[in-house]
């Protein structure tokens, strides 16, 4: 099942957050204080992987503390609800043990808080009535038998029936015991026993927690024993775990070599997992040291039995505690050490990931590496929902899933401000400047990176679209034909997803922006949304298929097939017995786009071929402008086509 909607109450500075959408991936970004560790650990009392209470006198808002039966009149107060999404392996659960038909859709709700008895309250829908009847076929009870039922839709009630008789057959019996098998004899709540078996736990984990670097095993053993584990300590445990073995084993002496030796196959292990996604360093390995305590240490390291974890540099043959490496590395190490562990740990499988400002003390590239070990690593298998104030941690190509996270305080003139709390919303560029930062700049450094604008600037897909656009306005030119004016900036956008992005950040610098965007079957609502949000002037957004009569349209469909058809087989320098031509082209695949229609194809040439890619027919265009020369059919075609569109952009300028 999948988490799709949250929405946090009556928890520290969060009155209400509102509801917001959860992806597979989510990202909170705002400023410091703005509540979102709050959140996260509302979230997580749900159902958490680790112990963990809501406590009333810490975590109910101050501000209402002394008012909480008058804000709440039933005795509780809802702290977390969340709407999830059933898949099909939750509906088949339910159909083996109730039988088909029992749900009566794919969603539920699930919601927790102060004063509720330590029970999380669901709401589904479910049909009681069909779950007995199902029930009545797999005993294959007769008609007589079915009579003391007559009327009965609910467990308790067919409990209370059965109960009731002075003689039960051996059929109604075994119903009898069927129906006793779900808590309180409720069908409602066998369905949630069912689901909540498969419910994800939520594991919580932040940039302060970092495993410890040395520790004393007969220490550990006895404050786990007096449940005074520390959070460094705890993710050792987690490691050991993850290595294979526990306290009692480490403190086995004719064990201990073999122990060392599967403590640094987990290391290895981890080792090569972290150098896949660190950058910052590949000449780093991870070394476990076991040996007894020395007179002279500190305590409790001077007896006993000590584990450290130390870090070798194999460019300087030098190795340190963990403790002494930077803290980024150190939280790294740590996140994986507790991820590989809650992997192993049965009925976490699919817990959902909360990350609270993960690698905040990274270097801004290997927090980059970080976000791609979330997205590659962590996504397969589960949803990650994370916060963040870093522009380097804002996924760029994911805006759609980023959230913003305010403490909102409306301030009055001449009275007292008024005090919303914590909000979340899901549009990402209706917030105050400072919390705009960190999307400004990681918006920021895609610019420096990529973009080139001024005051009359032309969005286009990418970089082929304005090679496209600039060879074929030097041909018109050159017959004296509407060509494009000198007045634009050509800028590549990067996708759909970033326009809007784009005029928010820069529509107050006066930039008149005007965009022509390709258009595929999932980009259709996205164009609707632009089109709805007034964020560019009336007029100024335009999709390739405005000049090509198709339902969807790359910049490449501007093009006559048969012209297309020669760039292709000009610049992957096909053979005669390999040449594209039209035909094959346009069977190659249902979509109207050539583009896709040219990927399909070349999927079917031999390997010798090079792999088909959108920048190299423009690249070819380039150096060979005189294949627009001609006075063909296909020429005149493509050229009336983007002249077209370059008269409709030039009477938006300014």
């Amino acid at each position: 099942m999948k988490l799709t909607k949250a929405r946090v109450q009556n928890y520290r500075s969060v009155e209400d957050s509102g509801e917001f959408e959860i992806g597979d991936l989510t990202c909170l970004v705002g400023k410091n204080e703005a509540g979102k560790t709050a959140l996260l650990s509302a979230m997580r009392g749900l159902k958490p992987s680790q112990t963990v209470e809501f406590d009333e006198t810490i975590d109910y808002p101050r501000r209402f503390s002394t008012r909480f039966d008058d804000r709440h009149e039933d005795g509780t107060a809802e702290v977390i609800r969340t709407w999830w999404r059933l898949e099909a392996a939750d509906m088949v659960a339910v159909e083996k043990r109730f039988g088909p038909g029992v749900l009566k859709g794919d969603t539920f709700q699930a919601h927790f808080g102060f004063r509720y008895d330590d029970s999380r309250i669901w709401i589904i829908d479910i049909d009681s009535a069909k779950v007995l009847e199902n029930m009545l076929t797999k005993h294959a009870l007769d008609a007589t038998e079915r009579n003391v039922l007559h009327g009965v839709t609910d467990g308790p009630a067919a409990d209370k029936a059965l109960t009731g008789l002075a003689e039960r057959t051996p059929k109604q019996e075994a119903l009898l015991q069927d129906i006793k098998k779900c808590r309180e004899s409720s069908f409602m709540k066998g369905v949630i026993d069912v689901l909540s078996a498969r419910q994800p736990k939520f594991f919580f984990t932040s940039h302060f927690e970092r495993m410890s670097g040395m520790v004393s095993i007969q220490k550990l053993q006895q404050d786990k024993q007096n449940k005074t584990v520390s959070v460094g300590d705890q993710i050792f445990l987690a490691f050991l775990e993850y290595a294979g073995t526990t306290l009692d084993e480490l403190l086995e002496a004719d064990r201990r070599e073999a122990l060392k030796a599967t403590c640094e196959a987990a290391s290895n292990e981890i080792t090569e997992e972290i150098f896949q996604f660190w950058s910052q360093n590949n000449a780093l390995e991870v070394v476990i040291d076991i040996d007894s305590g020395k007179a002279k240490d500190p305590a409790p390291f001077n007896t006993g039995t000590v584990a450290e974890i130390r870090i070798k540099n194999n460019n300087h043959k030098a190795t340190l505690p963990l403790s002494e490496r930077s803290a980024g590395f150190v939280w790294f190490f740590s996140f994986l050490a507790q991820f590989k562990q809650l992997r192993k740990t049965p009925g976490n499988g699919n817990a959902i990931i909360l990350l609270d400002e993960p690698g905040l003390t990274l270097h801004g590239k290997a927090q980059g590496d970080l976000l791609r070990y979330i997205v590659e690593r962590l996504l397969p298998d589960h949803q990650v929902i994370f916060t963040t104030h870093s522009p380097f941690m804002v996924p760029m190509d994911r805006l759609a899933d980023v959230r913003i996270v305010e403490d909102v305080v409306i301030e009055k003139p001449g009275k007292r401000p008024e005090v919303k709390g914590t909000k979340v919303r899901s549009d990402v560029l209706e917030v105050n400047d400072d919390t705009l930062f960190p999307l400004q700049g990681a918006l920021g450094y895609e610019v420096t990176q990529s973009l080139f604008i001024g005051a009359n600037t032309w969005l286009v897909e990418g970089p082929s679209d304005i090679l496209y656009l600039q060879v074929v306005s030097q041909a018109l030119t050159k017959r004296r034909r509407v060509g494009l004016d000198p007045k634009w900036t050509l800028c590549p956008s990067g996708g759909i997803d970033k326009i809007a992005p784009f005029v928010r950040l820069f529509g107050g610098n006066k930039i008149n922006v005007a965009v022509l965007s390709d258009i595929a079957n999932g980009d259709k609502t996205k164009i609707e949304n632009l089109k709805k949000a007034d964020i560019l002037k009336a007029g100024h957004f335009y999709t390739c298929a405005d000049f090509t009569n198709q339902a969807e349209s790359d910049v490449e469909d501007l093009f006559d097939a048969d012209l297309y058809v020669d760039m292709l087989n000009g610049a992957y320098k096909l053979p005669a017995a390999n040449a594209v031509t039209k035909d094959a082209l346009i069977a190659a695949a249902p979509t109207p786009r050539i583009v896709k229609k040219a990927e399909a194809l070349f999927k079917l040439l031999p390997t010798t071929v090079a792999e088909f890619d959108h920048f190299g027919t423009s690249r070819w265009l380039l150096e060979n402008p005189s294949a627009l020369d001609a006075d063909t059919p296909a020429v005149n075609a493509t050229l009336d086509r983007f002249e077209y569109a370059f008269k409709v952009f030039n009477s938006l300028l300014v």
